[in-house]
């Protein structure tokens, strides 16, 4: 039995294969997850029904599970149709989830098209798509090492 809260047993498997700067994109619901997997990434969905689940679930989780050096979130555009003025609410809730755990980061954001870029690469190991229909709430996590 697993110590830690994550009991998906893919996810599990993907995480025990990943070292250290592998990538796990926690996807929301509008992300394009199918076709922007890096050439190494697997594609978990969980996304049953809107907010089934959200980013800030699967992150809390995750953080249980492996050790993480930093979160980038994707930026967030303000003249697009979609865009925003300000940061996304769930990007609070990342910061409480991120403290929660023992983290001494903050998120930092990547330029939409950038973001694109950077999850298609060969370190890119995992994207799990959520049901989270907030926008621009994508995480990309960089898998650190165990210290004990």
């Amino acid at each position: 039995m697993l110590l830690h809260r994550l009991i998906h047993p893919e996810i599990n498997r993907i995480l025990g294969r990943a070292g250290h700067h592998a990538k796990i994109l926690i996807a929301d619901g509008h992300y394009p997850a199918s076709t922007t997997l890096g050439p190494n990434a697997e594609l978990i969905h969980l996304n049953l029904a809107p907010n089934l689940l959200t980013c800030a679930q699967v992150l809390e989780v995750i953080l249980s599970a492996v050790p993480i050096d930093e979160i980038n979130t994707m930026m967030y555009e303000s003249t697009d149709p979609y865009g925003l003025t300000e940061d996304p609410k769930a990007w609070n809730d990342f910061r409480k989830i991120i403290r929660g755990a023992g983290l001494q980061f903050d998120l930092k954001p990547i330029p939409k098209w950038d973001f694109y870029k950077v999850v298609n690469t060969p370190d890119h190991v995992l994207t799990i798509q959520t049901g989270d229909t907030e926008r621009f709430t994508n995480l990309l996590l960089s898998i650190g090492v165990r210290l004990d």
